[in-house]
């Protein structure tokens, strides 16, 4: 059977774990940015905190996916096999980026800035949401288009502890031997990252300009 055939036959399964991928990516992403980004603005003001965050994010991101999901599954509350342990190994994974970018983008601001913020008579905190955070901004969510990238990729993992996704037709598509198969989940796969990838990338040049 030919890769179109595969998909005519088997539109509705493949767009079906689209949307269990695409799922996946959503809650994992918004979860992480949830962490990341508050941590990132606290290591700005935090050397010690920051040196450990960093240091713990960059661990996380060298681990192999496969070995990462092992290594939740036996955890517990937190572990097990399904979405729930894929998720939080997802979030896991983005937080490197986007905890890195966050602080880059915030501690990047021109000093001037900074010193006339202070003139006003802004607090730190002040200074942080207000100046820091709005110029910054646009670096911050380049960070959340690299983790979003990496996260649709790995996701495909998750089908190896039953999360679903597309990945179960690349793990499908190897055992049986089959370009069709695996292509079923790749392209669609490709697909959603080169589509989150131009998206964020317009809203990245649009903050950038304003």
């Amino acid at each position: 059977m030919t890769p179109w055939n595969f998909f005519q036959s088997h539109r509705s399964e493949i767009f079906y774990a689209t949307l269990d991928h695409l799922t996946l990516v959503v809650i994992a992403m918004a979860l992480a940015i949830a962490i990341a980004v508050p941590l990132g603005m606290l290591i700005v003001q935090h050397r010690r905190l920051r040196t450990i965050a960093l240091g713990i994010a960059s661990v996380f991101q060298t681990i192999p996916s496969l070995a990462l999901f092992g290594f939740l599954i036996p955890i517990p509350f937190i572990g097990g096999i399904g979405r729930r342990t894929a998720i939080v190994a997802l979030v896991l994974y983005a937080q490197l980026p986007i905890l890195r970018n966050t602080y880059v983008g915030l501690s990047g601001v021109d000093p001037a800035i900074l010193e006339a913020a202070e003139a006003m008579g802004m607090t730190t905190t002040q200074i942080l949401l207000r100046v820091r955070l709005p110029l910054g901004l646009s670096v911050i969510l380049a960070g959340i288009r690299t983790a979003t990238v990496i996260t649709i990729g790995v996701a495909t993992i998750a089908a190896a502890i039953g999360a679903g996704g597309l990945g179960t037709f690349i793990f499908r598509g190897v055992a049986m031997v089959s370009d069709a198969v695996i292509l079923a989940g790749a392209v669609p796969a490709a697909l959603l990252a080169i589509f989150a990838d131009v998206l964020l990338g317009q809203l990245e040049r649009a903050l950038k300009v304003v």
